[in-house]
């Protein structure tokens, strides 16, 4: 009896342990934030983890303890993977979720259930049909759109044959990157005419490089204005683009940012790039999931952020800062 006595005892400390570790004792709040990206392999999805890190020391620093764990699908196209993903982390009983999600449908799911459960999420980067969220944190992708269309008729004097590369159906951040820049060139830019816009580039760089390679190979002779939404799409163009000698005589204007796209823009290959801020979007979706968590109000809609960037203002040092977020400080 003993012995049944102490085992009893031992067990109901573990559990009043556990019990304070998650709810927090004395002045000390102690939080598990999971972060979800749509893939890790992106340098957009290693500033997001960089900001959440910054995040989550700042608020340990401020007396909340905060823990992120970062986990992402391998392809940003595996949509299970990612649910499984939310589930996985549901399942745990995290304090709170914060996820961009890889379908805006498929995802509304798994995220109603983790609410159910206890565990809320925060939206990051690409929007998911449903109220059952906490924030939604993001770039303003259509004004993003709008923004590449200005360049592009800038560019082109208002007229010219453009192709638009798009992503992949389902994400709703470059839908609407999509939607912004179609809407402002048939708006805008009435002389201008769209060749292509219904080819979907996918998941990878090279999948990208093969879409581009076909568009090249049907429009390359009349093409003179080109759009694509997003890092992996932008870079498939551009090496498609070098390969077939055209890189530099056809107006480009991508969007986000890499070491290989500055390099690009310097050489005169692209000639705009819309960037966003996904170090602030990490820190700030990791920071809103943490006030809310502590009862503290919060805005339903977060804008991070968005920018063109040229030739003319890439040495600025606001642009500089854009362009390369301290990851070296966070991801050790």
């Amino acid at each position: 009896m003993m012995r049944k006595a102490i085992l009893i005892l031992a067990i109901l400390m573990v559990a009043f342990s556990l019990s304070c570790n998650r709810s927090g004792s004395g002045n000390t709040k102690k939080l598990t934030i999971a972060v979800i990206p749509k893939g890790t392999s992106h340098e957009f999805w290693k500033s997001i983890h960089a900001g959440s890190i910054k995040a989550a020391q700042e608020l340990s620093a401020q007396g909340t303890q905060v823990e992120v764990i970062w986990k992402g699908p391998l392809r940003e196209d595996d949509r299970e993977q990612q649910i499984q993903v939310v589930e996985g982390f549901t399942s745990q009983g995290v304090n709170g979720i914060v996820l961009a999600p890889l379908d805006n449908h498929a995802l509304v799911r798994p995220v109603e259930e983790a609410k159910t459960a206890g565990v809320p999420t925060v939206i990051i980067d690409s929007a998911l049909d449903s109220n059952s969220i906490v924030s939604f944190v993001a770039t303003d992708n259509r004004k993003g759109g709008v923004l590449a269309a200005d360049r592009l008729g800038e560019l082109l004097g208002g007229k010219g044959k453009v192709i638009l590369l798009r992503y992949a159906e389902g994400s709703a951040s470059t839908q609407d990157r999509e939607d912004g820049f179609l809407q402002e060139i048939k708006q805008q830019y009435p002389n201008i005419e769209l060749i292509s816009t219904d080819q979907y580039a996918g998941a990878t760089r090279d999948t990208a490089k093969r879409a581009s390679e076909n568009l090249l190979n049907r429009f390359g002779d009349e093409v003179q204005g080109i759009f694509c939404p997003n890092e992996s799409t932008t870079a498939g163009m551009l090496s498609a683009l070098q390969d077939a000698g055209k890189a530099g005589k056809v107006s480009f204007i991508g969007f986000d940012t890499s070491q290989s796209f500055i390099d690009a823009m310097r050489a005169k290959q692209l000639h705009g790039i819309v960037v966003q801020n996904p170090f602030n979007m990490g820190y700030l979706g990791v920071r809103t999931m943490v006030e809310s968590s502590l009862g503290k109000p919060v805005q339903k809609r977060i804008d991070t952020g968005v920018t063109m960037i040229t030739l003319d203002n890439l040495d600025a040092a606001e642009t500089q800062a854009l362009l390369h977020p301290p990851l070296d400080q966070y991801l050790k």
